[in-house]
């Protein structure tokens, strides 16, 4: 009599690990951008609120805001997150998100190490509505930013 085979024999295995293999191989390039597309989007997401104070300062006074305190926000360096080092009021209501360094932590390829993204109000001549222009210093990471910020 014959037994009956339990388990596995050695090239099922084998052939189990090799898809394994490449699903890992596809999936971790996706990965990544996801990462670097959160630490872009977690910015603008801190950006939001200086949106709306160079929007509510310019409505009020018909001037666009110099700085964090002329907007009624805390100091740049304040506004930061585990990805954003500071979220800075310029001149003519010019928001400057700074992204820092991801030491030890998977930061996508390329990385938004040291980036960073301007948000530029625009007047429309519409009462109390502004446009925002986005754009990123470096063109090679423009896949990570959402439409508006490539130019």
């Amino acid at each position: 009599m014959r037994a009956v085979q339990k388990g596995f024999t050695l090239i099922e295995l084998m052939i189990v690990v090799a898809i394994i293999g490449i699903l890992a191989a596809i999936a971790m390039p996706a990965y990544q951008d996801y990462t670097v597309r959160a630490k872009v989007t977690e910015g603008l997401n801190l950006a939001a609120a200086s949106k709306l104070a160079v929007a509510e300062t310019w409505a009020s006074s018909g001037q666009f805001p110099t700085d964090n305190a002329s907007a009624g926000l805390p100091a740049a360096t304040d506004i930061h997150s585990k990805y954003v080092t500071s979220v800075t009021v310029g001149a003519r209501g010019v928001i400057t998100i700074e992204y820092g360094t991801t030491t030890g932590r998977m930061g996508g390829n390329p990385s938004m190490d040291g980036a960073t993204i301007t948000l530029t109000p625009n007047d429309t001549n519409a009462p109390g509505a502004l446009q925002w222009r986005c754009a990123i210093d470096n063109s090679a990471k423009d896949k990570y930013v959402p439409a508006e910020c490539r130019i």
